[in-house]
């Protein structure tokens, strides 16, 4: 039900061109004509490390619109519309957020929210999920979405992007400069062997980078199911949403927005899954002690 691999996968395209450019500009040559120099290189990964997550996340709100056809709501067509609009503004104000955009686009039963600010959002549901649950249910998601928002998911995943892209930079070209220079003895400028190693251990380091963001991710999918619990005043509706998307077919999303799916993976894909098991959700929300509104 949400839109985080949008933010990972852009980032990493966005970094892969920074990298690019900075090698075409021969920024690499320069950080190691004379020596690793580790302040320039710690600056330069820093730079490219951030400069990523945050250009990604600037573009998530246009690259959900794109990426699923959402249609955003501008005057309602429909009671139904009228009726998402009314829902997600009463949430809004709870959660004490700005109205944001509210979309639909076609598809089989899933929702997200994206965007950079929590008062400059977009909160998007799928045909099918309007088509298979209840109301109750539908404003149960509803609830998770703004709380996604409300919690500032996008800036916090961002900088948590940012830190381990930075890492990401500069031991992939600590390694690429060891190898280049101890292990095949060369002592001019980087050769072949600091570049290759770089891009190996950008590979390398990047999946090892993704468990951390989406471990981090399944953390936020708890929070914000507990945040709808909150906005409801009742887990009851979210765990119905749960169960009710346990026995449904998910919708497939853009690969951008491949953690929009609402199961959690299984043996060593469970460590790249950016949600939870259902299961482990309605569990969660089970034992959720629920605080006065």
């Amino acid at each position: 039900m949400k839109r985080i691999v949008l933010l990972i996968v852009t980032n990493l395209a966005v970094m892969l061109v920074l990298s690019v450019v900075a090698r075409l500009l021969g920024v690499d040559r320069y950080l190691t004509a004379n020596g690793m120099n580790m302040g320039g290189l710690l600056a330069f990964a820093a730079l490219m490390g951030f400069g990523g997550a945050f250009i990604s996340l600037l573009m998530s709100k246009t690259m959900g619109k794109w990426s699923t056809g959402a249609e955003v709501i501008t005057q309602p067509r429909s009671q139904d519309e009228a009726w998402i609009l009314e829902t997600v503004q009463r949430l809004s104000q709870r959660a004490g957020i700005a109205m944001p955009e509210v979309a639909i686009y076609e598809g089989e039963p899933n929702a997200f929210a994206t965007g950079a600010f929590k008062n400059d959002s977009l909160v998007a549901v799928s045909t099918g999920l309007l088509d298979s649950m209840t109301e109750e249910e539908v404003t149960a998601v509803l609830g998770h979405e703004v709380a996604h928002i409300a919690n500032g998911d996008m800036i916090t995943l961002t900088l948590i992007q940012g830190v381990v892209n930075t890492f990401v930079v500069f031991l992939a070209r600590i390694v690429g400069y060891f190898v280049d220079r101890v292990l095949l003895k060369n002592d001019r400028e980087a050769g072949i062997g600091y570049y290759g190693t770089v891009i190996v251990c950008e590979i390398a380091f990047g999946v090892l980078a993704s468990i951390i963001v989406a471990w981090f991710s399944r953390q936020r999918e708890y929070r914000a199911d507990a945040g709808s619990a909150q906005l409801l005043s009742s887990r009851e509706p979210m765990i119905r949403a749960l169960a009710r998307l346990g026995g449904l077919q998910p919708g497939e999303l853009p690969k951008s927005f491949e953690a929009s799916g609402i199961s959690g993976g299984a043996g060593i894909t469970a460590m790249f899954s950016t949600h939870p098991p259902i299961p482990s959700r309605i569990h969660a929300l089970q034992q959720l002690q629920m605080t006065r509104q």
